[in-house]
């Protein structure tokens, strides 16, 4: 054991690793978009059952049948999981408005995935304290430190991995936004032609959401289940602003508040829908100015680093060759 404890602190032994892993993960960079597949499909039939899961749990508060209704949207997969988070109460312990919102924000809205997600935040503090444990105390990582240094390593590996679970929701959640930010006035810009062309805000949804599926799935899936609870919420304020809240986004609530009130007072939706997508592609076009005007600044540390003394040998080196075989 004290040899393997050697071999895998060995620097000759992990740098070759290290080196492998990371061609590793460059060859799977560059080489899985090729193969990549859009994912559309999916998304439209998870949508669709998220529909189908709607309509159930509508027709159960009709029959005034809550218990039912909880069922009916209860996943059926990964009932182990389900059984430990119910045993161990996790929900009232970690669940509150914000991790929803997250999970939604993320596109995670089943029960399923709350159950993982919990699950997901029990175990990993416990795996990722032994595995720091393990490295840190039996392979001797660290083994010059005191020992309160080295336990206080381990529990802030532990501490890690209570909080991985909500970084991963985190990122899923940005990347998520910032597709439907980006597709956003593109797809204002179609309700609007829909709108203006006779046919009703449902309609439009859902012509919209087939027209962006290609350049955002995530758009695209948002305003299908947007269509689908505008046809069984009996309250079509409570579809709009369901919208706004799994997005996150400010330009999308203001377009749910401009339909609010289009629903309450009878006002026209083409002008606001016309003033909003002014400023969403305002908006975009004022971001990508300020990023094209914090390039320079950004590429003035690599020029310094790396272009300048490319220069600088190149100029200078002939003449401090010349000097060279002169002295």
């Amino acid at each position: 054991m004290k040899d393997l404890a050697t071999t895998l602190i060995n620097p000759d032994v992990l740098l070759p690793i290290f080196v492998a892993i990371a061609v590793l993960a460059t060859f799977y960079t560059l080489a899985v978009p090729l193969f990549e597949r859009g994912d559309l499909g999916k998304r439209m039939k998870a949508v669709a059952l998220e529909r189908e899961q709607i309509r159930a749990r509508e027709r159960a508060r009709l029959n005034a049948e809550a218990a039912a209704s909880k069922a009916s949207l209860r996943g059926q997969n990964n009932a182990s999981v389900r059984q430990i988070v119910d045993r161990l109460n996790l929900r009232e312990a970690l669940v509150d408005a914000a991790t929803m919102r997250k999970l939604r924000a993320a596109g995670f809205r089943s029960q399923n995935a709350l159950n993982i997600f919990l699950f997901a935040r029990f175990m990993l503090p416990f795996l990722f304290l032994a595995v720091g444990a393990f490295y840190i105390f039996y392979l001797g990582y660290l083994g010059d430190k005191p020992f309160m240094i080295r336990v206080l390593a381990t529990v802030c590996v532990g501490y890690l991995g209570f909080y991985a679970p909500n970084i991963y929701v985190s990122n899923r959640a940005s990347k998520r936004q910032f597709s439907i930010k980006r597709a956003w006035p593109d797809a204002l810009d179609l309700m609007l032609i829909c709108v203006e062309s006779g046919i009703s805000i449902e309609v439009a949804f859902k012509r919209v959401a087939d027209e962006i599926g290609m350049a955002s799935p995530e758009l695209a899936e948002e305003l299908v289940l947007t269509t689908a609870e505008l046809s069984f919420l009996q309250e079509r304020r409570v579809a709009y602003e369901n919208l706004g809240s799994r997005t996150g986004l400010d330009t999308v609530k203001s377009v749910t508040q401009a339909l609010i009130q289009a629903e309450r007072y009878g006002t026209p939706i083409a002008q606001a829908l016309r003033v909003l997508a002014q400023e969403s592609r305002d908006t975009r076009m004022n971001e990508a100015e300020k990023k094209a005007a914090a390039l320079p600044p950004k590429l003035t540390v690599p020029m310094i680093l790396f272009f300048l003394p490319v220069l600088i040998a190149v100029i200078l080196g002939p003449a401090g060759i010349q000097v060279s075989d002169r002295f």
